[in-house]
Protein backbone atom coordinates (compact mmCIF):
# COMPACT_ATOMS: atom_id res chain seq x y z
CA UNK A 1 0.00 0.00 0.00
CA UNK A 2 1.06 3.59 -0.72
CA UNK A 3 1.67 5.24 2.20
CA UNK A 4 1.83 9.46 0.68
CA UNK A 5 -1.91 8.94 -0.10
CA UNK A 6 -4.55 10.26 2.36
CA UNK A 7 -6.93 7.17 3.41
CA UNK A 8 -9.12 8.83 4.52
CA UNK A 9 -9.99 10.83 0.87
CA UNK A 10 -9.72 7.37 -0.35
CA UNK A 11 -12.34 5.87 1.62
CA UNK A 12 -14.48 9.37 0.96
CA UNK A 13 -14.53 8.11 -2.42
CA UNK A 14 -15.08 4.69 -2.10
CA UNK A 15 -18.04 5.03 -0.43
CA UNK A 16 -18.97 7.58 -3.63
CA UNK A 17 -17.93 4.37 -5.62
CA UNK A 18 -20.01 2.34 -3.35
CA UNK A 19 -23.26 4.60 -3.77
CA UNK A 20 -22.89 4.31 -7.73
CA UNK A 21 -23.02 0.30 -7.16
CA UNK A 22 -26.03 0.77 -5.43
CA UNK A 23 -27.59 2.22 -8.68
CA UNK A 24 -26.11 -0.96 -10.38
CA UNK A 25 -28.05 -3.26 -8.26
CA UNK A 26 -30.96 -1.15 -8.47
CA UNK A 27 -30.79 -1.65 -12.04
CA UNK A 28 -30.21 -5.56 -11.85
CA UNK A 29 -26.93 -5.38 -12.56
CA UNK A 30 -23.99 -6.63 -10.42
CA UNK A 31 -23.36 -3.78 -7.91
CA UNK A 32 -20.06 -2.20 -9.25
CA UNK A 33 -19.21 1.57 -9.05
CA UNK A 34 -16.47 3.35 -9.95
CA UNK A 35 -15.47 7.54 -9.83
CA UNK A 36 -12.25 9.44 -11.02
CA UNK A 37 -11.13 12.44 -9.38
CA UNK A 38 -8.52 15.05 -10.81
CA UNK A 39 -7.54 17.49 -7.97
CA UNK A 40 -10.35 16.52 -5.41
CA UNK A 41 -12.75 17.28 -8.33
CA UNK A 42 -15.39 14.51 -9.40
CA UNK A 43 -14.02 13.77 -13.84
CA UNK A 44 -16.06 11.29 -14.62
CA UNK A 45 -17.99 8.58 -12.94
CA UNK A 46 -20.15 4.94 -13.62
CA UNK A 47 -21.79 1.62 -12.48
CA UNK A 48 -21.96 -2.09 -14.11
CA UNK A 49 -24.06 -1.76 -17.42
CA UNK A 50 -24.04 -4.36 -19.12
CA UNK A 51 -27.38 -5.71 -19.53
CA UNK A 52 -29.19 -2.49 -19.44
CA UNK A 53 -26.86 -0.98 -22.41
CA UNK A 54 -26.34 -4.44 -24.25
CA UNK A 55 -22.59 -3.68 -24.02
CA UNK A 56 -20.21 -6.36 -22.73
CA UNK A 57 -18.02 -3.65 -22.38
CA UNK A 58 -20.30 -1.41 -20.02
CA UNK A 59 -18.12 -1.89 -16.66
CA UNK A 60 -18.39 0.78 -14.45
CA UNK A 61 -14.64 1.58 -14.92
CA UNK A 62 -14.98 1.63 -18.80
CA UNK A 63 -18.01 3.75 -18.49
CA UNK A 64 -16.05 6.13 -15.71
CA UNK A 65 -12.93 6.50 -18.40
CA UNK A 66 -15.48 7.21 -20.94
CA UNK A 67 -17.19 10.31 -19.21
CA UNK A 68 -14.06 11.57 -17.59
CA UNK A 69 -12.50 11.39 -21.56
CA UNK A 70 -15.09 13.57 -22.39
CA UNK A 71 -15.06 15.91 -19.51
CA UNK A 72 -11.49 16.41 -19.98
CA UNK A 73 -11.65 16.75 -24.09
CA UNK A 74 -8.71 14.14 -23.86
CA UNK A 75 -8.48 10.36 -23.98
CA UNK A 76 -5.57 10.44 -21.34
CA UNK A 77 -6.02 11.12 -18.20
CA UNK A 78 -3.05 12.19 -16.56
CA UNK A 79 -3.13 12.95 -12.73
CA UNK A 80 -6.07 11.11 -12.19
CA UNK A 81 -7.49 8.23 -9.32
CA UNK A 82 -10.31 5.96 -10.25
CA UNK A 83 -11.69 4.69 -7.41
CA UNK A 84 -13.66 1.45 -8.14
CA UNK A 85 -15.59 -1.29 -5.46
CA UNK A 86 -13.99 -4.13 -7.09
CA UNK A 87 -10.70 -4.86 -8.46
CA UNK A 88 -10.53 -4.33 -12.23
CA UNK A 89 -11.17 -7.19 -14.78
CA UNK A 90 -8.52 -7.44 -17.89
CA UNK A 91 -10.38 -5.29 -20.27
CA UNK A 92 -10.95 -2.37 -17.47
CA UNK A 93 -7.08 -2.72 -16.11
CA UNK A 94 -5.98 -2.50 -20.09
CA UNK A 95 -8.10 1.06 -20.81
CA UNK A 96 -6.60 2.67 -17.42
CA UNK A 97 -3.34 1.66 -18.92
CA UNK A 98 -4.20 3.38 -22.28
CA UNK A 99 -5.76 6.26 -20.28
CA UNK A 100 -2.75 6.92 -18.33
CA UNK A 101 -4.53 6.83 -15.40
CA UNK A 102 -2.13 7.92 -12.30
CA UNK A 103 -3.22 5.96 -9.98
CA UNK A 104 -6.60 3.05 -9.34
CA UNK A 105 -8.18 2.51 -5.97
CA UNK A 106 -10.13 -0.49 -5.32
CA UNK A 107 -12.13 -2.41 -2.69
CA UNK A 108 -12.72 -6.07 -2.80
CA UNK A 109 -10.47 -8.19 -4.33
CA UNK A 110 -11.46 -10.12 -7.65
CA UNK A 111 -9.43 -13.88 -6.87
CA UNK A 112 -11.59 -15.02 -10.31
CA UNK A 113 -10.84 -12.15 -12.68
CA UNK A 114 -8.67 -9.42 -10.49
CA UNK A 115 -6.16 -7.37 -12.81
CA UNK A 116 -4.60 -5.56 -10.38
CA UNK A 117 -2.70 -8.09 -8.24
CA UNK A 118 -4.97 -10.81 -7.45
CA UNK A 119 -4.99 -13.35 -11.35
CA UNK A 120 -3.12 -11.10 -13.54
CA UNK A 121 -1.29 -7.81 -12.86
CA UNK A 122 -1.41 -5.60 -15.29
CA UNK A 123 -1.96 -2.10 -14.23
CA UNK A 124 2.26 -2.35 -12.65
CA UNK A 125 3.38 -4.65 -15.18
CA UNK A 126 7.12 -3.53 -16.14
CA UNK A 127 6.46 -4.11 -19.80
CA UNK A 128 4.12 -1.49 -20.53
CA UNK A 129 5.22 2.49 -20.89
CA UNK A 130 2.68 3.41 -18.25
CA UNK A 131 2.07 1.43 -14.36
CA UNK A 132 -0.58 2.71 -12.32
CA UNK A 133 -0.23 2.95 -8.40
CA UNK A 134 -2.43 0.93 -7.04
CA UNK A 135 -3.95 0.78 -3.70
CA UNK A 136 -6.51 -2.30 -3.32
CA UNK A 137 -8.61 -3.72 -0.11
CA UNK A 138 -10.43 -0.14 0.87
CA UNK A 139 -13.55 -0.39 2.29
CA UNK A 140 -13.01 -4.05 1.55
CA UNK A 141 -15.23 -5.70 3.64
CA UNK A 142 -18.53 -2.61 2.69
CA UNK A 143 -17.30 -3.84 -1.40
CA UNK A 144 -17.45 -7.21 -0.71
CA UNK A 145 -20.28 -7.33 1.07
CA UNK A 146 -22.38 -5.70 -1.61
CA UNK A 147 -21.44 -7.81 -4.16
CA UNK A 148 -22.18 -10.68 -1.85
CA UNK A 149 -26.11 -9.29 -1.31
CA UNK A 150 -26.56 -8.77 -4.17
CA UNK A 151 -25.56 -12.52 -5.33
CA UNK A 152 -27.54 -14.27 -2.13
CA UNK A 153 -30.57 -12.52 -3.14
CA UNK A 154 -30.44 -13.36 -6.61
CA UNK A 155 -30.00 -16.96 -5.51
CA UNK A 156 -32.90 -16.81 -3.46
CA UNK A 157 -35.36 -15.27 -5.89
CA UNK A 158 -34.09 -18.36 -8.53
CA UNK A 159 -34.70 -20.63 -5.59
CA UNK A 160 -38.49 -19.87 -5.01
CA UNK A 161 -40.49 -22.74 -6.80
CA UNK A 162 -43.03 -21.57 -9.11
CA UNK A 163 -46.56 -21.26 -8.50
Amino acid sequence: MNEEHDFSTDEYWMHHALSLADKAAAQGEVPVGAVIVRNGEILGEGWNQPITLHDPSAHAEMLALRAAGVAASNYRLPGTTLYVTLEPCPMCAGAMVHARVERVVFGAFDPKTGAAGSMFDLLTDERHNHRLTVTGGVLEEACAESLRAFFRARRQVSAKPVT
